[in-house]
């Protein structure tokens, strides 16, 4: 399809998305066609270079749903409301609300069975803990549920076509995030989880992790989850380093690593990385507690890049004693109110993510680029005033496409893993077109909330 990128266009978007939002948005959550506002210091009309008008960008990564489970009625979008199973037949999913006790397995064995040879309808037959219903998988999201993601979307950039950049969850989702892929030599992946939390180099002696070989053999006595431990430690290398080589500002806001606050424990992936773990940098790049977010950009101190972990009762999280909330979309809806009522406003981007599928029914096959993935379809939103306004993506994207983004804004070279193959996201953006002003998402929870959240020390139920 072609992009739609014309203020024609977009104003008949607008105007459709405007009677749709009526109907399922939160009060005053409509979408805003946007004003325009003067470019950045620096930034040119002439050219269409992202490092001329992005100084910084925010990943805020959310956790396990697939495209089909949060965008399946999504206007222009390539979504679905009835699947596929093993036996042949069809169902029509039942919209539920974000908030799910569900277990859902979303392993590389799950991944397997969901996307049984690109049939894309093996959910019937994928593993699920304490499953009454076997078609518990065949499930979307109400948006009004979820009304600032929709609003984020209409607004911005959606994309379509995102896939993680390995078939498995969150641990080598999150490796992705900050590297491209997660392989260890040529012909090896970190692959599912570690066998226990803490997942990174505070791991207790005796923890492995699991690999994925070329001949997609699975391989349950991996090493450590800890660089220092793996074939070649220098080979494994992080936007970090690159950024670092050319002082450029990151930050990795998170929760705080304890033995009961299991999203820092197991979500932060910089843990993983041991020059980062016992060097200067967890004390002064790895921000305790992920809050902390709001306080830099107040203070004036965001880093050129950040990523933003979520508490668990933040995250979209499914799970039995800590699903049953609502608060992810406000939490990520606070941070781009924080970052759009700033001065950063007008230099940033900020990428929405979630990390794996979860186990949640979605359409699309996903091409199978080498032995490890790419994984099952989830969302990704790029609000910034220079993204396209009402757009969607249907550009083939995986996570090395943000890695390569970043690399892009700053000139920084390649780390030679998925960023070498991956597009790039730029195709989300028009950075000739005038800077528009930021409109404030509506959100059900304050920033102010999320400032005085206490940690929810809960454990999450199966990663």
């Amino acid at each position: 399809m072609t992009a739609r990128s014309s203020e024609g266009r977009f104003e008949r978007f607008c105007a459709k998305a405007q009677l749709l939002f009526a109907a399922v948005a939160l009060p005053g959550a409509l979408i805003s066609c946007g004003k325009a506002v003067t470019l950045p210091s620096g930034a040119s009309p002439q050219t269409d270079s992202p490092g001329s008008y992005i100084q910084h960008v925010v990943i805020v990564v959310q956790e396990n749903h697939s495209f089909d489970n949060l965008f399946a009625k999504f206007p222009g979008a390539d979504g679905a409301t009835i699947g596929k199973t093993s036996n042949g037949a069809t169902v029509e999913l039942k919209e539920s609300k974000l908030y799910s006790a569900k277990i859902l397995g979303h392993g590389h064995r799950d991944f397997v069975k969901d996307y049984h040879h690109a049939k894309m309808d093996g959910w019937n037959l994928d593993c699920v803990k304490q499953r009454l219903d076997p078609l518990c998988a065949y499930e979307y999201v109400d948006p009004s549920q979820i009304a600032p993601y929709w609003t984020m979307a209409a607004q911005y950039a959606l994309a379509d076509h995102m896939f993680p950049t390995e078939s498995s969850g969150s641990f080598s989702a999150h490796q992705d995030l900050i590297r491209g892929d997660s392989a260890i030599t040529d012909h090896e992946s970190l692959i599912d989880f570690p066998s226990k939390p803490p997942w990174g180099c505070d791991a207790d002696p005796g923890t492995t992790t699991v690999l994925i070989t070329r001949e997609n053999q699975e391989l349950v006595t991996g090493p450590a989850p800890c660089t220092n431990k793996f074939p070649d430690p220098s080979a494994y290398r992080t936007l970090r380093d690159l950024l670092d080589e050319k002082s450029i500002s990151w930050k990795y806001y998170v929760p705080r690593l304890t033995s009961n606050a299991l999203a820092g424990a197991i979500w932060n992936a910089y843990d993983v990385i041991w020059p980062v773990r016992y060097g200067p940098e967890w004390n002064t790049n790895v921000s305790f507690p992920e809050k902390n977010i709001f306080r830099d950009i107040r203070d004036g101190t965001l880093p050129s890049v950040a990523w933003v972990i979520p508490d668990n009762v933040n995250s979209d999280h499914g799970g039995y004693q800590f699903g049953r909330t609502d608060k992810g979309p406000s939490w990520v809806a606070q941070i781009v109110n924080a970052v759009g009522t700033s001065r950063y406003w007008s230099s940033t981007a900020i990428i929405i993510v979630w990390d794996d599928w979860g186990g949640w029914y979605d359409h699309v096959p996903p091409p199978q680029l080498d032995y490890a993935g790419l994984g099952i379809r989830v969302p990704m939103i790029v609000v910034s005033p220079y993204a396209k306004s009402g757009y969607v993506s249907h550009t083939q994207y995986e996570f090395g496409s943000i890695v390569k983004f970043v690399e892009d804004v700053w000139s920084l070279g390649r780390l030679d893993t998925t960023d070498v193959r991956a597009n790039s996201i730029t195709d989300m953006f028009e950075f000739k077109r005038t800077a528009r002003q930021f409109k404030p998402i509506r959100a059900a929870y304050s920033m102010e909330f999320y400032e005085r959240q206490p940690p929810s020390n809960l454990p999450v139920d199966g990663y």
